[in-house]
């Protein structure tokens, strides 16, 4: 197990939120469900696949706002993996 894997495996909504709202994301209820259960059952994946991972496939899951600052914020952190 390696220090990601123990990230997310405490990995909580709240923490979630936070980082968000200190990125000036507001993630509705739903959005903030979708994105704890994506990183949950899909950081792996996603880490793996990091130079072709396409978020506009999950467009339809955030408000316009939310997915441009989302789309942001993942190609400046996917870069430190």
């Amino acid at each position: 197990m390696n220090i990601i894997d123990l990230y997310v495996n405490n990995l909580r909504k709240e923490d979630i939120s936070l980082f968000a709202q200190k990125n000036d994301i507001n993630l509705n209820d739903n959005e903030l469900d979708f994105t704890y259960n994506f990183i949950k059952n899909n950081y792996k994946e996603a880490i793996k696949n990091k130079d072709t991972f396409n978020l506009s496939a999950y467009k339809d899951k955030y408000s316009e706002e939310n997915f441009v600052k989302i789309e942001k914020l993942l190609t400046k952190y996917i870069n430190y993996l």
